[in-house]
């Protein structure tokens, strides 16, 4: 029997299929050179439909058409679009990115912020694991990694995380550090979009604190910079503005919306100025402001409570913070955000703690402190003081003092390093360790026999400290496991015992040490007599 004839209708689905798929395979061939404007050819398609039929849009609307603005970047078309630009924003992600998954609706809506604005900069991405090639040639090598190529040469990304954030950096970078604002709707529309910004007021465009306002709005990277003429825009932008310039002043969104600038119009001036205001009076510490809160130079105070409680002591901590807002940054943090608290509460040993604290760090020279009393406004005033004046007593992590009733091997924690180390009256074995140490388990395994080894000698004591949890400022270890001899006569001077020795070789050693020690005390008490 004969196979039956196609029909006609499948053979004009057929060849609707070849020319198809020819249609693909060409736009695919074809697409480097025109992708870009393919995609801004879509878009203004859009805007027309939208503006003859006006329908209400979604944010996940706007995300979705911010998303297509975004070049997507592969083996073909990456040494195009970074030759064939002047400005090229590209952010290098893996899909399997916690970060880069966060980043990158907030890098979308900053391309479609950018491209409102009409800046010329073409916003790429590339996905690092699919496109290992293009992305080590364009110098990705973390997720996410944000680079600026201008005329192909590559620039680090040094803003913040937010979409606004990213815009700023970006028009700065391309040579638009400023936005002027010329009529009553322009300034209302830019407050709608700005919670944070510096605005300038001149008479002329044209005189040297212009040029200065100018030099510290390229030099800046974090804060949006306005301008106007009109002491009537002024006066939308910023509060009770008396002339129409030199003025100058920094807006944020918290009660101290406005703080106005008195000093000299020279860069270096005005950069300071912004350093000391740009953040409000108590932050509160997110993943997207992070990076800019540990990048500050500030000593910082930190008060780790939950969110409700917290409420009640945002006025005293304010009150505070006005007092000390050029030198301390007050930062709050969630205590129940365990990706940001416990990173800090775990430098003082207390990750597991409920309550509210107060605690300060000076990053230069790693010191921590604790506020041991209640938060009231006069006692964080105090605390803050001393902090200035480098008064504060340092804080030491330490475990409660443990019970070494009948013990072999004491405990030791850092509030009794001192009694049992360093004022004892006898010879000290102390072992350092921490519970992630690979090699610290056989060095406890050795010290326990040495202790069995050296038991009933009245004149030698055995103890151990777990560094994870206690600290002392004499105690300064580099590697775990260690061991230390403090002979009785010198305890200001331990001697390093070697960890990798067999325990009959310390034993060996550790009798060396001694009667050393005992020839030592025999020789000064014959000089006595």
């Amino acid at each position: 029997m004969l196979p039956p004839k196609p029909t006609s209708k499948f053979i004009l689905l057929t060849i609707i299929l070849l020319i198809s798929l020819s249609l693909f395979i060409n736009s695919t061939i074809s697409q480097d050179s025109d992708e870009i404007e393919d995609l801004i050819a879509l878009d203004e398609e859009e805007e027309s439909d939208t503006q003859s039929t006006p329908k209400p849009s979604s944010d996940t609307d706007v995300l979705t058409k911010a998303q297509r603005i975004v070049l997507e970047l592969n083996n073909d078309n990456t040494q195009k679009a970074i030759d064939g630009n002047e400005y090229v924003f590209v952010l290098g992600y893996a899909p399997w990115d916690v970060r880069s998954a966060e980043l990158m609706p907030r890098f979308a809506e900053a391309a479609g912020s950018l491209r409102e604005l009409k800046t010329q900069v073409l916003m790429a991405k590339v996905d690092a694991e699919r496109y290992p090639k293009p992305a080590s040639s364009l110098g990705v090598k973390g997720y996410p990694t944000l680079l600026l190529f201008v005329n192909g040469t590559a620039q680090p990304y040094t803003g913040g995380f937010s979409s606004e954030e990213i815009v700023i950096w970006v028009r700065k970078k391309t040579g638009a550090p400023i936005i002027r604002i010329e009529s009553i709707d322009e300034a209302n529309d830019f407050l709608k979009k700005h919670s944070t910004f510096a605005v300038g007021v001149f008479d002329k465009f044209e005189v040297p604190d212009y040029d200065e306002f100018v030099k510290a709005a390229a030099a800046d990277n974090e804060i949006q910079f306005v301008e106007t003429c009109s002491s009537q825009i002024a006066n939308i932008l910023f509060e009770d503005v008396k002339s129409t310039g030199p003025f100058f002043g920094i807006v944020k969104s918290e009660p101290e919306r406005y703080t106005l600038y008195e000093g000299a119009f020279e860069k270096d001036k005005i950069l300071q100025f912004l350093n000391d205001n740009k953040f409000p009076l108590v932050t509160f510490l997110t993943e997207v402001n992070s990076v800019k809160v540990y990048a500050s130079d500030k000593l910082q105070v930190y008060v780790f409570a939950e969110a409700d409680e917290f409420q009640k002591l945002l006025e005293p901590f304010q009150n505070a913070a006005r007092k000390f807002k050029s030198k301390i940054m007050f930062v709050f943090v969630d205590i129940k955000d365990d990706n940001l608290a416990k990173p800090f509460l775990t430098l003082f040993g207390l990750e597991d703690s409920e309550d509210t604290l107060v605690t300060a760090f000076d990053y230069q020279t790693g010191a921590k402190y604790l506020l041991e009393s209640d938060p009231t406004t006069a006692n964080i005033e105090e605390f803050g003081s001393g902090l200035l004046k480098g008064v504060l007593p340092l804080f030491y992590k330490s475990q409660a003092i443990p019970d070494n009733k009948g013990a072999d091997i004491l405990t030791v924690v850092g509030k009794t390093f001192d009694d049992l180390a360093l004022s004892s009256s006898k010879n000290i074995v102390l072992e350092v360790y921490t519970p992630w140490c690979l090699n610290c388990e056989t060095t406890s395994k050795q010290v326990e026999k040495l202790a069995k080894h050296f038991k009933g000698l009245e004149n030698l004591v055995f103890a151990r400290m777990d560094a994870s949890v206690n600290e002392h400022p004499k105690l300064e270890v580099e590697d775990y496991p260690t061991l230390l001899f403090y002979p009785v006569n010198n305890k200001s001077n331990p001697i390093k015992l070697p960890t990798k020795s067999s325990p009959k070789d310390l034993a060996i050693l550790i009798n060396k040490y001694l009667k050393e020690q005992a020839h030592d005390e025999q020789h000064v008490t014959k000089d006595e007599l």
